[in-house]
């Protein structure tokens, strides 16, 4: 698995905590991407967005509030350690840098990392945030001390400045040609402390996302994109960390509340799930099936990754494979992988598996195979009639999408038991291979031609 960076340019926005980082963020983006709370350290790891202004795309960071410079060293959160290496991942990482902090308020802090960041050779822009009046930008003189020769004044709320901090900061961008193909967006799911942001990291050999015994690390929904090449083939991969996902009503914050709201929406616009669970000898627990639930209604493609299996003791592979699928048979379609984010073990047979899903929607079955595939099943087991009248299908077809769909034109879709519709899915499983997707019928009442 060989791996490239990506082409496009990237951009860090950092400064210390509750200036407003995640707001510029969000305004760049012009759509709400990571959460904004008046609490302090909401943003923790590097959340990553391909960002587009006038015809130049950019990567942008936002990154969590530095608070472990000199200026305040009292923090006693255990990822506060953990969020400054990821800060200065991204000032390394990126070619330019908006510093952000608030109209009218110079800290120590501010004048540290100020420090710290000139230091780093890379262009630096000043914004100085919450600018909203004429008295806002009046006080903002003491930020003159910074000796940053590029300020801006701007308003994340009204939205003012933001277009001419855009201009600035990408006005040697090249303009951006579109990839032929989209990224792969992988989602990685399961209840919190599974292990998710450690698999992540895994895929990405680099401590991409922060990783911590404590649950509820990862708040927001954080994608990671990378080139990366599988079988022989380069395609562009998106993956999305996602917090730990808890029933709305046992959320215990607000922000809580929005990272589950946030996980739903990173599920919807994925293409495949990654559903992480642990390697008990007692297969899934109650909330894994819930979250698997939520996968399988999702139509998207699904793979389960059996996470920490270097901590499993007394149990077989082929053990915990069956528990797994006693304990979640609605996903009886979505291959199983032992994986191990210590030591690697697993990697590799799960980016396969992605290969196997991304290849299964560029498939099409042909349509006389489908059509004789489905008069051989109702051969062997006929559908239940329903007085004079039982389920007739005159002609079927595939329709293909997310997830995969057939059409039936029938007699009548009513006569059609759910059941059946299942026994027919197997049976089109049995002759064509859709790993890792559920299958959607269509069905619709045509008259027979007479």
């Amino acid at each position: 698995m060989n791996e490239q960076n990506n082409s496009a340019p990237s951009i860090a926005i950092v400064g210390r905590p509750n200036v407003g980082k995640s707001s510029l963020f969000n305004a760049f983006l012009k759509r709400r991407v990571a959460i904004v709370h008046s609490q302090s350290g909401v943003t923790r790891d590097r959340i990553a967005a391909v960002c587009e202004f006038r015809n130049k795309k950019f990567q942008l960071f936002d990154t969590g509030g530095l608070s472990l410079y000199e200026g305040e060293s009292t923090s006693k959160e255990e990822w506060a350690g953990e969020i400054k290496k990821q800060v200065e991942v991204a000032i390394e990482s990126a070619k330019k840098i908006i510093f952000v902090v608030e109209a009218g308020n110079l800290t120590p802090l501010d004048i540290d990392i100020a420090s710290k960041l000139r230091v780093s050779g890379k262009e630096i822009f000043l914004a100085i945030n919450k600018s909203d009046n004429d008295a806002a930008i009046s006080k903002s003189a003491i930020f003159a001390k910074l000796g940053f020769e590029k300020v801006f004044h701007v308003s994340c709320v009204h939205n003012a400045g933001i277009s001419d901090l855009a201009a600035s900061v990408t006005s040697d961008f090249p303009v951006w040609k579109e990839d032929s193909l989209p990224p792969l967006k992988i989602a990685v799911v399961g209840r919190p402390n599974v292990g998710k942001s450690s698999l992540v990291n895994s895929f990405l050999r680099e401590e991409r996302v922060i990783v911590s015994h404590l649950p509820g690390t990862t708040r927001d929904a954080i994608e990671c994109r990378k080139r990366i090449e599988i079988g022989g083939e380069t395609i562009d991969v998106a993956f999305v960390d996602t917090a730990g996902l808890r029933q709305k009503r046992k959320a215990d914050t607000a922000v809580e509340f929005f990272s589950i709201e946030r996980t739903e929406k990173a599920i919807k616009a994925s293409d495949v799930l990654i559903l992480v669970l642990e390697g008990f000898i007692d297969g899934a627990s109650a909330q894994d099936r819930k979250i698997a639930n939520l996968a399988r209604e999702s139509g998207r493609g699904v793979i389960i990754a059996v996470n920490k299996w270097d901590l499993c003791k007394g149990i077989s592979r082929h053990e915990c494979t069956a528990r797994i699928r006693a304990t979640l048979p609605f996903l009886n379609y979505a291959p199983i992988v032992m994986t191990s984010s210590k030591n690697g073990d697993g990697i590799n047979a799960l980016f396969s598996a992605l290969l196997e899903l991304r290849s299964t929607l560029a498939f099409k079955p042909p349509t006389p195979i489908v059509n004789r595939v489905l008069e051989e099943a109702f051969n062997v087991c006929p559908p239940p009639s329903s007085g004079r009248s039982s389920f007739k299908i005159y002609y079927a077809t595939y329709l293909g999408g997310v997830p995969p769909q057939f059409l039936l034109f029938c007699n009548n879709s009513t006569l059609c038991p759910t059941h059946y519709l299942k026994y027919l899915e197997n049976c089109l499983r049995k002759k064509f291979v859709f790993a890792g997707y559920p299958l959607s019928f269509q069905l619709r009442a045509k008259k027979k031609n007479r």
